[in-house]
């Protein structure tokens, strides 16, 4: 017999384990791709809390990321932002956005995919490009042309990204349709 396909916009708030979800999930993929503000949606849909990252390693480092950039470089960013993840790991399940670059670096991604549940959220170059250029506080992106940076990246980047759990295309309709293309997601994969 079939397993009947749940409709989720009729629902306001999904238990997490009617979809075999039982540990944090963790939005990957590049700046841009809309992990804060669906991952917010999604949190709030799912009842769990949400997390973004970026925002506790600024807390953390009382720094911008910009700042922690330019004073300390990429490496010691990395370093911090493996120590925050790991932090945001090993509590009640949650929905976690990343920086673009978490997931790249193998300590990180071995601790993500050991702890949590990663999605990554993938979207056309035209669409980061449209998104990221709204704000300024893309350090990576101040080096040169956003549109040939993001393309380098996606390119270095998405057999990295490939690893998550799921997969899931962000586009530049509403992301209301993100959110309910990974519960479909979530209800659709193999239970490992």
């Amino acid at each position: 017999m079939p397993r009947r396909r749940k409709h989720f916009r009729q629902t306001s708030v999904i238990n997490p384990s009617a979809l075999g979800v039982d540990r944090t999930i963790v939005l990957v993929g590049l700046m841009g791709v809309g992990k804060t503000t669906v991952g917010r949606r999604l949190a709030k849909k799912l009842g769990m809390d949400f997390v973004d990252s970026d925002h506790e390693i600024e807390k953390a480092a009382d720094m911008t990321i910009s700042e922690i950039f330019e004073e300390y470089g990429e490496e010691d960013f990395r370093a911090g932002e493996r120590r925050v993840i790991s932090r945001l790991l090993d509590g009640t399940p949650q929905v976690i956005a990343t920086g673009g670059g978490a997931f790249i670096n193998q300590e990180t991604r071995r601790m993500i995919k050991d702890k949590g549940l990663s999605i990554w959220l993938d979207a056309d170059i035209d669409t980061l490009v449209e998104r990221t250029g709204r704000r300024d506080t893309r350090p990576l992106l101040k080096q040169g042309d956003p549109k040939e940076i993001l393309t380098k990246l996606a390119n270095e980047r998405s057999p990295l990204y490939d690893k998550a759990d799921l997969k899931v295309m962000s586009g530049a309709g509403p992301h209301e349709t993100v959110v309910d293309n990974i519960l479909k997601a979530l209800n659709d994969r193999e239970v490992r």
